[in-house]
């Protein structure tokens, strides 16, 4: 398996070093040059696979010889072991035809869990093989920063520093990500917005002249083709207990950075009988807006109760464009070259594609809060903020279908307690091993808004 850059400027690479490299020299992401195609014959034979069982099924064509089979089974085997519930990723249902896959169960209580406890494993197997010391650099919108913490604190080979928007994440997620201990471990909060990170991460990939010259980034966030890889096979599992191959699924999926749903259009494109792909969004409805209007443009931060979801520009999205524009990488670098100077559009033809394939809608906090209160008055289901909004779009977009509406349900609703006392109940209890969560000591560096401040920080931190 060989993995192509959505701007064309590098040849082919094989997963050791789309793993070690995240961004493309060239500024793109990498996005695998050709897709294994599941028969229904092999999936009916997944159906009584256990989730690690599967997770080695799926991801095994796509890593394809760097890290051996036995090794990859010990990675998923022990990665999945730290979650807290036999299925590791549960199924429960509301109404009728109506799903939530519960993707909470990991150590940080988040979506994020799944691809960041195999990738700090990877890492550090690839990294002990090699005799290779690595810096680790990630942007975070709440969630991602503490899962990738947990993932890779313990490794050998790294020093990882996490920037999230100083004050625009949830308490809980913030003491989740500043309480971890370890010398190799650096939080920076930047005096920003989430985008304003992802922007200073992506240039530091650019020009890593700040380093010592035995080192190089390694990212986490999910411009890291492996954080994708491993989001995959929930989307099989899910469907899977629901009917596929048999029948067609729906999803409704939380989208701040367009990773997560991006993997369900992968799922779909290995031939997963996925009926419909709801793009979930808060009031930062970038992506919304495209779908239904053929409008691509930049607007206006909203802080919400669904910080995970404040994002502006969606990384990932590149990955879809670059099917959309028939891969042709020179074509979408000129795309993207405009982004954020004008409003952007597709031709007729690429619209009614991306509409076939994505349906969407936007929920304010109001509507959030009404969604989470309730859907326990009804179903006695307390869910946080970024599932509320999955929940309202899946019905905003219900279509005159059976095909089973599974929401993912992507963070426990102790990790928002804000939007938990808005929609007028009492917040859950963090679990047993976070119970003193708040008594820890915090460490963090507040920064300006700027590449310089960062890019000093860890020249001068990390030796």
């Amino acid at each position: 398996m060989k993995y192509l850059s959505t701007r064309g400027g590098c040849s082919p690479q094989n997963f050791e070093e789309v793993l070690l490299t995240g961004l493309a020299p060239d500024g793109g992401l990498y996005v695998p040059e050709n897709l294994p195609t599941i028969s229904a014959e092999q999936m009916e034979s997944w159906k009584s696979l256990s989730y690690p069982e599967l997770a080695l099924a799926i991801i095994t064509p796509f890593i394809d010889g760097p890290i051996p089979d036995d090794e990859l089974r010990s990675i998923i085997e022990a990665s999945y072991g730290e979650f807290d519930h036999p299925d590791v990723a549960p199924i429960t249902q509301l109404g009728e035809n109506e799903y939530l896959l519960e993707l909470f169960h990991g150590p940080t209580l988040a979506f994020k869990d799944f691809a960041l406890q195999i990738l700090g494993r990877m890492l550090d197997y690839v990294l002990k093989k090699n005799e290779q010391r690595v810096v680790i650099l990630g942007a975070t919108s709440g969630d991602t920063g503490s899962a990738a913490l947990e993932g890779c604190r313990h490794s050998d080979y790294v020093d990882i520093v996490i920037l999230h928007p100083h004050q625009r994440v949830s308490d809980v997620q913030r003491k989740q990500m500043t309480t971890v201990p370890g010398d190799n471990v650096f939080n920076l909060a930047v005096e920003g917005n989430f985008d304003d990170c992802q922007r200073i991460v992506k240039a530091a990939f650019a020009d890593q002249s700040f380093l010592p010259d035995d080192r190089q980034l390694v990212a986490v966030n999910s411009i890291n083709w492996a954080r994708i890889l491993m989001q995959i096979v929930y989307y099989f599992y899910a469907a899977l207990k629901l009917g596929a191959p048999g029948r067609k699924v729906s999803f409704s999926v939380p989208t701040g950075n367009f990773g997560d749903i991006y993997a369900g259009y992968l799922a779909k494109g290995m031939g997963l009988p996925v009926d419909r792909l709801v793009v979930a969004t808060n009031k930062n409805d970038i992506l919304h807006r495209f779908i239904r209007n053929n409008e691509y443009a930049v607007a206006e931060l909203n802080k919400t109760f669904s910080p995970s979801m404040d994002i502006l520009v969606s990384s990932n999205f590149e990955r879809y464009l670059f099917d959309l524009f028939n891969r042709d990488g020179d074509a979408l670098s000129e795309f993207m070259s405009r982004f954020g100077q004008e409003t952007l559009s597709v031709s007729a033809e690429q619209w009614e594609k991306l509409k076939d394939c994505f349906d969407s809608s936007s929920v304010d906090d109001d509507t959030t809060c009404e969604v989470i209160a309730q859907t326990y008055a009804e179903y006695g289901k307390l869910m946080d903020p970024h599932t509320a909004v999955g929940v309202k779009c899946a019905r905003d977009c219900r279509k005159d279908t059976e095909a089973p509406m599974i929401t993912l349900a992507t963070a426990h609703p102790a990790k928002f307690a804000e939007a938990i006392a808005a929609a007028g109940l009492e917040n859950p209890k963090l679990p047993e091993h976070l119970q003193d969560l708040f008594e820890r000591e915090e460490r963090y560096t507040v920064v300006a808004n700027d590449l310089n401040a960062v890019t000093n920080f860890i020249e001068t931190n990390v030796q």
